[in-house]
């Protein structure tokens, strides 16, 4: 019966299903959302028929469950059964749990309460801890806060290191840790800030003090090479000792000097260690790196920009000491600052100053026109070189800017040293300078090794040479300092040969030629032409001594300088001017000899009657020889004194024979030839004599004065002889008459005729003689002609 109960009620189950939407019934079996099925029924104004199906589906699942029980009841009963029995078990169960309860509570009552004391404690204990914790990050912090103050500013960027690292992590409180963790940023900020301000400060510093700091260094390297130019002055004067056998104790004598070169520069580099440092440790490095270097650029390139408004001379001194004193800085910083500046930084530094340093000196150097500049400049530009290269700079650049300004360094100071000789001769009255005091001979004569002895002599001393002399020798003297200035310290190490060089310039084309000029061109007498040569004549002898001043400068040994072919040039040439001088003299003296000759024109040629005193010219030829012979002896050498009077004698010898060819003389008489010969007489007596007593015969020369006579006493000699033909005999003619030439005794002879006829001449006393005397000069005229 319970089988088949269901399948009885089956049809009206189908019944109900029929009337209920089939959609509708899927939806709400899958569980969907009738929203929108409930909003359709309503927008369509059928909302009935939803409610209608609805209601036919609540009633089929009631159906459904209601059979379902049917089915079932049975089942469902004995569980019904089963679950009070379980009531009955839960309800005992409930009543044990319930008494074991109380029972637990009577006996863990005690040890709840030890339990929440015991997490009392611990909670206690974690309190304490955290708050220990966070003292110690606050008092790491108190203590930050105070060396930031205090400006300690290292230790506080270790201490915020610390915090980070060890602390910040570990801090309990969550909002006291981000205070710190917001803080620290700031603090490191703040400290970069402090430190660059520092460092910024230190750079302003350092470049108003870095003239200073070059000034001493470059005072420094002064002072070495004073040490070291008194070190080879003390050589030298020991060599000379040395070489006179005089050995005294700074011969062997050893200096020792124990100079700290950076003990004078001091100079503070702690904000640069402190900000590099710092800068590292805040993990800037890089940034500050770069940042010093641009700032120093900067810095260096302001140094480098020199003012227009100040001539170079006044400020090329603090120019290149700012540009030294900064680089001496940057060779500190990158010894010491470890890491800071690289050595390819400080070398590109280094190229833009050695740049614009020899750009500088290039445009200066050619724009500057006085030596003395020049050689101030120069020094203080080796100073500087000197300085930067002991602090490991390459300073070849501004040697060679040196060095490539040689020649107009000595050109210019030649051209100074020219105007001062050339106004030292037109000031020069060329006449034998008096010394009076015994300093003034020391000064012009011992100091340029003029003496003719070592003794000192009497004063007032009249020297040999005018004043000229001893102010041309200063101004070799000094022309020699300043090219040995110019050329130490940064040119060729052997500069000797340049000096020397330049020197023989100087002597050669300037004190030679000016001198020449002055006998060529100038307006001179006789003793100033005498006075010429002889001053040529000292200044060869000076060059010997100049080219040892020149070598001793140059610390250069003077055995090198004595050897063969070793000297100069301008020697040689002095020796040339001189007879050049000794041409332009006698050429003087011979125009003064023609003024004194031209008296022979007075002379009465047909004079009846002859004297036994000489012509008027005579004596004053002979005033004017013994002058001009007196005056050579005092400043000239005895062979030039030779020349001069042989020259002069034999002009005035050639002038009587010129006289009696002149075409002026149509007829001279036996008298004139007479007084001619007394002239002649005078003058060999005044040859004879000034020969012996000027000591020209010591020479042993094969003519003396009196021969250069030879050739008007041979010939007045041939028209007083009362046998003239035998000058056509070859034995007596090359005895008596060798110095006669053929044509001028011809020529002379037919101007000869003897004394006038006077009335009853041929009854006069001696005619027989005179008429012997006229027949042979008749004959030799007559042989003479045969003959030409």
């Amino acid at each position: 019966m319970m089988l088949h109960a269901p399948s009885k009620r089956r049809p009206a189950i189908e019944n109900v299903e029929g009337g209920v939407d089939v959609v509708l019934a899927t939806s709400i079996g899958n569980g969907e959302d009738l929203g929108p099925a409930v909003r359709h029924a309503f927008e369509s104004g059928k909302p009935e028929t939803l409610v209608h199906q609805l209601r036919n589906f609540a009633k089929k699942k009631e159906i459904e469950i209601e059979e379902l029980c049917k089915l079932h009841y049975e089942d469902f009963i004995v569980a019904v059964d089963e679950l009070r029995g379980v009531l009955v078990d839960a309800d005992e169960l409930k009543s044990m749990l319930s008494n074991e309860n109380l029972r637990l509570q009577g006996v863990a009552t005690g040890s709840l309460l030890n339990l929440e004391e015991l997490l009392e404690l611990y909670s206690i204990k974690k309190n304490v801890s955290e708050a220990m914790k966070t003292l110690k990050v606050s008092k790491l912090c108190l203590t930050c806060n105070m060396h930031i103050s205090s400006g300690r500013f290292y230790h506080a960027v270790k201490i915020l290191d610390l915090i980070e690292k060890d602390y910040i992590q570990n801090t309990p409180l969550k909002a006291f840790k981000k205070v710190i963790e917001k803080q620290i940023p700031t603090l490191k900020k703040h400290i970069e800030k402090k430190v660059c301000s520092e460092f910024n400060d230190w750079l302003v510093h350092i470049r108003s003090a870095a003239r200073e700091i070059g000034q001493l260094a470059i005072g420094q390297a002064s002072a070495a090479r004073q040490r070291e130019e008194e070190k080879r002055s003390r050589q030298r004067e020991a060599i000379e000792q040395s070489r006179f056998g005089v050995v005294g104790d700074s011969l062997y004598s050893l200096d020792i000097e124990l100079i700290d070169d950076d003990s004078v520069l001091e100079f503070d580099l702690t904000p640069v260690y402190r900000a590099h440092h710092i800068h590292t440790c805040l993990g800037f490095k890089a940034k500050f790196h770069e940042y010093y270097y641009k700032n120093r650029l900067m810095q260096l390139n302001l140094d480098l920009q020199i003012s227009s408004a100040q001539a170079f001379l006044e400020s090329h001194q603090p120019f290149f000491a700012q540009i030294a004193g900064f680089f001496i800085v940057e060779n500190r910083v990158l010894r010491t600052a470890g890491e800071l500046l690289s050595e390819s930084q400080v070398e590109t530094l280094w190229e833009t100053a050695i740049g614009k340093m020899t750009a500088v000196l290039e445009n200066q150097f050619s724009r500057t026109d006085t030596t003395s500049h020049l050689l101030l400049i120069k020094d203080f530009v080796t100073l500087l070189s000197a300085t930067l290269s002991r602090h490991g700079y390459r300073a070849a650049p501004l040697i060679q800017v040196l060095n490539s300004s040689r020649d107009k360094y000595h050109d210019l100071l030649i051209s100074e040293c020219r105007k001062q000789i050339r106004d030292i001769l037109a000031s020069d009255d060329f006449e034998q300078m008096v010394i009076k005091k015994e300093y003034e001979y020391n000064m012009n004569v011992l100091s340029f090794q003029l003496q003719s002895s070592d003794t000192v002599p009497a004063f007032p001393y009249v020297a040999p040479f005018s004043s000229s002399v001893p102010d041309s020798c200063r101004i070799v003297r000094s022309f020699i300092e300043d090219s040995v200035s110019y050329l130490s310290y940064g040119g060729p190490i052997n500069f000797y040969d340049v000096v020397k060089k330049y020197l023989d310039k100087l002597m050669i084309e300037v004190l030679n030629a000016a001198l020449l000029s002055m006998i060529h061109t100038g307006n001179i007498g006789v003793s100033q032409a005498m006075q010429i040569a002889a001053n040529i004549a000292v200044l060869e002898c000076t060059c010997d001594m100049f080219l040892c001043q020149a070598a001793r400068l140059c610390s250069v040994p003077l055995r090198l300088v004595k050897r063969p072919n070793a000297g100069l040039a301008a020697k040689a040439v002095f020796k040339a001017s001189q007879n050049a001088a000794y041409t332009a003299l006698m050429h003087l003296i011979d125009s003064k000899l023609d003024d004194h000759l031209a008296l022979l024109n007075n002379i009465n040629w047909i004079a009846d009657d002859s004297t036994e005193n000489p012509n008027e010219y005579a004596n004053e030829l002979v005033v004017f020889l013994d002058n001009l012979i007196s005056t050579a002896q005092q400043i000239l050498s005895l062979e030039a004194v030779y020349k001069i009077g042989i020259g002069a004698l034999s002009h005035i010898s050639d002038s009587i024979v010129v006289a009696f060819l002149s075409d002026n003389l149509k007829r001279f008489t036996l008298s004139a030839v007479v007084g001619i010969g007394n002239d002649v007489r005078v003058l060999e007596s005044f040859a004879e004599e000034s020969f012996q007593n000027s000591g020209l015969i010591d020479l042993n020369k094969d003519r003396s004065f009196k021969d250069c006579l030879i050739e008007s006493r041979q010939l007045v000699n041939l028209l007083l002889s009362n046998q003239p033909e035998n000058f056509m005999n070859p034995v007596i003619r090359e005895k008596n008459y060798g110095a006669l030439d053929y044509k001028k005794v011809a020529n002379v002879c037919e101007k000869f005729k003897d004394a006038p006829d006077r009335l009853f001449g041929s009854l006069s006393r001696g005619n027989a003689k005179q008429d012997a005397r006229k027949k042979s000069m008749d004959m030799l005229k007559r042989r003479l002609k045969d003959f030409s």
